[in-house]
């Protein structure tokens, strides 16, 4: 249940994501093919739209696509788009293509993740990196952000953790304002409240890949990526660099597929690649 589903009324809702994406009664008229007048009586409960005014209006504002189930029901219509669960057999084709996109990036981690960061499945290469994770982690359903920031998680091997957790939090305020889930919210409060562990030097045998030359501290020991923040994790010694993407799907017709992410780590760097290609050949 989401916050936007408890306000009473289409109107204020619609409201609510006009304004959250800023833009003028006006321009969403002008943008949906109404009139600013008709967006206000809309707004204001002095008309009630149409299903199909009510989706072309939440395609304009971008909502996503469980938030439109919410305003249709708001708006006394039956829900849009279905919500199947992964298991479903209808989703085998769905389910056999991720889970074959993510042993191509073997032996480079990769998962997939729903609106909530429940991982849905990853490869090998991801759980080479979960070396020393406490077992109750990684007990289903496990939670990539949970798994990430734990104390018992990743988060003592990450050597950029104030940045790259910064970078995780900023990004559940985005989804948690876009979505506007309690869920997310509660999710967001537990792992926030982690503490950051104080910073600690490399040890002597963690080196990273190309750099036995470098002490920690030393410019050498941590290259700059200009091009995006890298995760900086040690593995048995060594700590890899990576760069993220996620990738979702595109004009989803499903709320399950609509919040599905499949986040892909690529190496940062041509040592990390040879180490990843070395352990896991």
């Amino acid at each position: 249940m989401t916050t936007a589903a408890q306000e009473t009324g289409v109107g204020p809702m619609l409201r609510g994501w006009r304004e959250q994406r800023r833009i003028s009664q006006l321009e969403l008229a002008l943008r949906a093919g109404s009139s600013s007048r008709h967006i206000s009586f809309v707004e204001t409960g002095r008309s009630r739209p149409s299903e199909e005014m009510v989706l072309r209006l939440a395609e304009h504002l971008d909502v996503p696509v469980r938030e439109r189930n919410a305003l249709l029901l708001a708006a006394g219509y039956a829900p849009h788009y279905a919500q199947t669960p992964l298991d479903d057999p209808s989703m085998s084709a769905l389910r056999e293509g991720m889970e074959r996109l993510l042993r191509a990036y073997d032996p480079y981690p990769a998962l997939m993740v729903d609106g909530t960061y429940t991982v849905v499945a990853a490869n090998r290469g991801m759980g080479m990196l979960l070396d020393g994770v406490a077992p109750h982690l990684l007990a289903p359903p496990v939670n990539a952000m949970r798994l990430t920031l734990h104390p018992e998680g990743l988060a003592p091997r990450i050597r950029n953790l104030p940045e790259w957790r910064g970078h995780l939090l900023e990004q559940m305020e985005r989804q948690i304002a876009l979505l506007r889930s309690d869920t997310l919210r509660e999710l967001y409060e537990e792992v926030a409240a982690h503490p950051v562990p104080p910073a600690h030097s490399r040890p002597a045998d963690a080196q990273q890949p190309g750099d036995a030359a470098a002490r920690p501290g030393d410019a050498a020991a941590h290259p700059t990526f200009p091009f995006a923040l890298p995760l900086r994790i040690e593995h048995r010694g060594t700590v890899l660099s990576f760069v993220s993407t996620i990738a979702t799907f595109n004009t989803p017709m499903d709320v399950t597929v609509s919040e599905l992410a499949i986040e892909t780590f690529l190496p940062a760097d041509p040592e990390t690649a040879k180490y990843l290609q070395s352990f896991m050949p």
